[in-house]
């Protein structure tokens, strides 16, 4: 496993849009060649720890040499960037800081390694 962090755009104003379309030229940038993009936003497919570990393994099994979790800055994701993601995540209704986001993935990122290994850190 590897994090990237690409660096927060200075806001000066309310140019919302520019400083998303900026984040998401540091966010392709840091993708891997050939990586399956999962775009973390509200608006994408919410997953039980089970079907999330499910849908993992599906990835594993077909040899999927590396995968992208993009989450977006204070202002969310680029709505293109979004738009070109394979799979879109969302982590539950609430609005999470993006620092708050990644520890939560992090944490389901192993929850699922421990499912798939049919370890006993997750509990029905």
């Amino acid at each position: 496993m590897e994090i990237s962090e690409v660096r927060d755009i200075v806001r000066k104003g309310g140019d919302v849009a520019r400083y998303r379309a900026e984040e998401a030229r540091g966010l392709r940038a840091a993708v891997p060649t050939g990586a399956t993009v999962v775009a973390l936003d509200e608006r994408g497919t919410e997953y039980d720890s089970l079907s999330f570990a499910a849908w993992l393994g599906q990835q594993r099994d077909r040899s999927v040499p590396a995968m992208a979790f993009l989450i977006g800055g204070p202002d969310g994701l680029d709505p293109d960037l979004r738009a070109s993601a394979q799979r879109t995540w969302s982590l539950g209704r609430l609005t999470l800081p993006h620092e708050l986001a990644r520890l939560v993935l992090l944490e389901q990122l192993y929850r699922a390694g421990s499912i798939l290994q049919g370890t006993p850190y997750h509990r029905e």
